[in-house]
């Protein structure tokens, strides 16, 4: 909900964070949530335990770059080169909503990608 460090918080705020954002994710999405990336991809044994007791599946990601700050955003052109050149099977991609550039940028590096012969799934299509 509010995007703390999983590790700096007591067992109880981890849960609420995460049940609170799950209720919203559900009243706004009717989607119930079962994986979740800590914010800042900042995670301890402690909060991994939390997690899991909830049933959360924790998930990463392979790829991302600094483009989260509203203030600082990486030119068009350069950041979708980078997107494109570190393309991967099986990548997560982590791309912040709040970014300009990603808004401008995400319909060609779609396109871009499936025209590489890249195909988008869902965590639960992966084959694992």
């Amino acid at each position: 909900m509010n995007h703390k460090s999983m590790p700096s918080l007591t067992e109880e705020e981890i849960k609420k964070e995460i049940m609170d954002l799950h209720k919203s994710v559900y009243e706004k999405f009717g989607y119930e949530m079962k994986y979740i990336r800590p914010p800042k991809g900042e995670f301890s044994e402690k909060s991994l335990l939390v997690t899991n007791s909830l049933g959360y599946k924790t998930v990463m990601w392979s790829f991302a770059y600094e483009d989260w700050n509203e203030e600082k955003q990486p030119d068009e052109e350069k950041a979708k080169e980078k997107i494109l050149n570190n393309l991967h099977n099986g990548e997560i991609m982590l791309l912040h909503g709040n970014s300009k550039t990603n808004t401008n940028i995400l319909d060609s590096v779609i396109k871009e990608a499936k025209n590489m012969g890249y195909v988008f799934k869902s965590l639960d299509e992966f084959e694992k």
